[in-house]
């Protein structure tokens, strides 16, 4: 299967599918930090028309994420980021592809005024990393994932408490290797 990997710079998933025999590119504006033989640098809106025969997107939370609503009112030109952010995700959704899953965590009420109910809300302890993070999966053409665990003592909440830093945003938006797995099994 060629899968596009859309906003992904750390090839967690990318390679999961790779793994499994499937041809498998990430996509983003920054180069990899996996192979770069593997991977799309540039604007994935460029790509949509490819090919492809699956994508999954992890694009930008910034403006949407539940996290961030106070922001728009203290920061001028948040609300004009948001609804960019808003097309940019519903044209990630709506592409032409025959099965794709959007990756997102929570978004806030001005997010949602803009993009669909998610179709899950997954946790990576439910896919053996033993974190909490609530993670929404739009869906088209997919199944929902199947949870192999429901949870348990140890859970951590490591990536809310990573403390300020200039990659903070880039270190919180690293998905779990459960997850990965996950994806490239159910759906690859």
């Amino acid at each position: 299967m060629r899968v596009l990997v859309a906003c992904e710079v750390y090839q967690r998933v990318c390679n999961a599918l790779r793994e499994l025999g499937h041809e498998a590119y990430s996509n983003d504006t920054a180069p990899t930090e996996g192979n770069p033989e593997w991977h799309i640098q540039g604007d994935v809106l460029e790509h949509l028309k490819e090919d492809w025969d699956m994508m999954i997107a992890f694009p930008p939370c910034t403006y949407l994420c539940n996290s961030g609503v106070r922001w728009l009112y203290e920061r001028p030109g948040r609300w004009g980021l948001m609804k960019q952010a808003c097309n940019l995700f519903n044209e990630l959704l709506n592409a032409p592809i025959p099965k794709i899953a959007v990756e997102n965590p929570i978004q806030h009420k001005y997010a949602r005024q803009y993009i669909r109910k998610p179709d899950q809300i997954i946790q990576p302890y439910h896919f053996g990393d033993m974190e909490s993070k609530a993670t929404c999966l739009w869906l088209v053409g997919l199944p929902p994932l199947m949870a192999k665990f429901t949870g348990g003592e140890g859970i951590r909440q490591s990536v809310f408490k990573t403390p300020p830093s200039p990659n903070r945003g880039q270190e919180r938006s690293r998905t779990f290797l459960g997850i990965a797995q996950a994806m490239a099994e159910q759906w690859g």
